[in-house]
């Protein structure tokens, strides 16, 4: 079987017409970048993660294969594009982190930590740096605003996180009743990457922990 083509990551190739196109190709192709709008600016530098701790007892899954279209709410970049849960009505950014789990009764929470100590809460869901607690379900008594979906997403809004270490957390607050350990699936997209685990929860309490330094 084919192996799955790999995404183009080189800007220039995108630019470039096909061998053989001749002056016509280039000339089609200035026409055309001629009405498109201008690009917008990127980042002034390169988001990316050095020194990554995984969390304990879980495999880091760096590389993405892609399964097909994207699912919403399973906390997976499912056609590997980079954003985890696109089109679901989650937000994004250069820096985002999700979770999702089955057992409807349980709650887990969802901590981000940004390099000044900062992180994001129910009652102020934006901190200084840009880091914003996005969806957080389910909230005790108010299931029912969640649609049945059990997830909890993390994002930086900007271009340019602040540099430093940061800390995820996730905690199994109470289980309610839901079969342990529990299993949670946490994605997080760092720049141009995404990076996966999936965390077994054994008892209230228990919590994994995965940082990175910017």
């Amino acid at each position: 079987m084919r192996a799955p083509a790999r995404r183009v990551t080189d800007l220039s190739r995108l630019s470039r017409p096909a061998s053989g196109a001749g002056v016509g190709g280039w000339g089609l192709l200035l026409a055309l970048s001629a009405c498109a709008p201008p690009p917008k600016a990127p980042p002034t530098s390169a988001v990316a993660a050095t020194k990554i701790d995984a969390p304990e007892g879980a495999v880091l899954a760096a590389a993405c294969t892609p399964t097909g279209p994207e699912l919403c709410f399973n906390a997976v970049d499912d056609n590997c594009n980079g954003v985890i849960d696109e089109g679901c009505g989650v937000g994004t950014g250069v820096l985002q982190f999700t979770i999702a789990w089955a057992e409807s009764a349980a709650d887990v929470d969802l901590v981000v930590t940004d390099p000044s100590g900062a992180r994001p809460t129910r009652d102020h869901p934006v901190t200084s740096s840009g880091l914003r607690l996005d969806r957080d379900c389910p909230r005790p008594k108010e299931t029912e605003t969640c649609g049945g979906q059990n997830t909890e997403n993390v994002y930086f809004e900007g271009l340019e996180p602040p540099r430093g270490r940061y800390k995820v957390d996730v905690r199994l607050e109470e289980p309610y009743g839901a079969r342990l350990p529990l299993s949670v699936q946490l994605s997080a997209r760092i720049g141009a990457h995404t990076y996966t685990w999936e965390l077994a929860l054994k008892e209230k309490d228990d919590h994994k922990t995965f940082e990175f330094t910017l």
